[in-house]
């Protein structure tokens, strides 16, 4: 029996059978962008479109997912983990000819590319080749690489470039209006959106311990704040309420984090990298974001569908997910204070009750899958309709 389609998805199908889309990545791995181009791809070909997913560099976990579902996606490039930094930069050019070889033959009316490097090649390649839109996406906040004069340049022709520059969240869109000065009518901003699977019921992951546990999912790097978080474990043991801290997450500080954990004898698994997210979250008691700079948190996104109470820090767009009692938002690099919300939370679980389930009904009305690929078809024809009666 055919599906049944609402007004709205009808209309959506409708906008979308019509267009041709690539979205540019660098690799798919299991970072929160390449989640949601994932979701948007495959919400796009569900919805008629013609996307394909054009990857700069290797293989992914995500792709084999794409590949099933009928995406095609493209190879431009080969991962060299270990190369140095100048080789890395000497590959860039024949990555972008091959990008440009790639739009030249398939002939997409947009290009929408995602995070710095894909953004950056995927500009001179669209305009090189004449697509008739170009967006860049904007998923984050300041990172290492912009204080170097070659990047600042590279990120100013990306923005006079891209006819819009779509933001996951206010905070990034305030980011590249102030700092890279980008005029507000070619912003906008659409919220990450998750997938049905996240509001699911998941059967707890298996974890030994008879503590309260708090999760953590995040790559283990410097930035996400995991150093501040062991302290505030440490404080909420010598304040009688120890607990056991799941660090689901990969990364360089691994090693050290391990190392620090053992001097302050507290309770930490580390993971690693995992797939099974949806059952840790079940086995958790609360789950702590402490990073120091953030884009917009999947994590966090993941947390409140699953109506786990979340302690994070107030920065990027993390503030607007846990606005209004949804979660509790302390200072970045503040273990007193990180530690003060855990215990708020971990010794009142009617409050830590409320608190996920505002999340998660807050999460339904705004952040589904659903909703993030309509707003980007309304947005992808807006463009096209703009660029064919210019």
């Amino acid at each position: 029996m055919a599906e049944l389609l609402s007004p709205v998805k009808q209309a959506a199908g409708k906008q979308s059978a019509s267009l041709r889309i690539c979205l540019v990545i660098g690799q798919l791995g299991l970072g929160g962008a390449e989640k949601q181009v994932a979701l948007l791809a495959e919400g796009l070909l569900r919805q008629g479109a013609e996307v394909t997913v054009a990857v700069l560099t290797g293989e992914g976990p995500r792709e084999a997912a794409l590949v099933a579902a009928g995406v095609r996606v493209v190879h431009l490039g080969r991962n060299r983990p270990h190369a140095s930094v100048a080789r890395k930069l000497l590959a860039l050019p024949g990555v972008m000819l091959r990008l440009a070889w790639h739009l030249r033959r398939t002939r997409p009316q947009v290009v929408h590319a995602f995070l710095y490097h894909a953004y950056v090649l995927g500009a001179v390649a669209a305009r090189l080749t004449r697509v008739p839109v170009f967006v860049a996406g904007r998923r984050g906040l300041a990172g290492p690489e912009r204080d170097r004069w070659y990047a600042v340049a590279a990120h100013a022709l990306a923005s006079r470039t891209a006819d819009l520059q779509v933001a996951n969240a206010h905070a990034v869109a305030e980011y590249v209006h102030e700092a890279e000065g980008a005029p507000d009518d070619r912003l906008e901003v659409i919220y990450n959106g998750l997938p049905p699977s996240a509001f699911a019921s998941a059967s707890p992951a298996r974890l030994n311990t008879s503590r309260p546990v708090v999760l953590c999912v995040a790559n283990l790097r410097r930035v996400k704040g995991h150093a501040e978080l062991l302290e505030a474990v440490a404080l909420l043991r010598d304040r009688g309420r120890p607990c056991t801290l799941a660090l689901a997450g990969e990364g360089p500080e691994r090693g050290a984090l391990n190392r620090r954990a053992s001097e302050l004898g507290v309770d930490v698994r580390l993971l690693g990298s995992r797939t099974d997210v949806d059952r840790l979250l079940a086995r958790a008691d609360a789950v702590v974001l402490p990073s120091l700079g953030e884009g917009m948190s999947n994590a966090v996104m993941e947390a409140m569908a699953a109506g786990k109470p979340v302690v994070a820090t107030a920065v990027g767009g993390t503030p607007e997910l846990l606005a209004d009692g949804r979660g509790l938002l302390v200072p970045p690099g503040d273990p007193v204070r990180l530690a003060d919300a855990l215990g708020a939370v971990l010794n009142d679980p009617e409050r830590a009750a409320l608190m996920g389930f505002e999340a998660r009904e807050w999460s339904r009305r705004n952040l589904t899958a659903d909703t993030m690929v309509q707003r980007h078809v309304a947005l992808y024809r807006r463009l096209v309709d703009r660029r064919c009666a210019g």
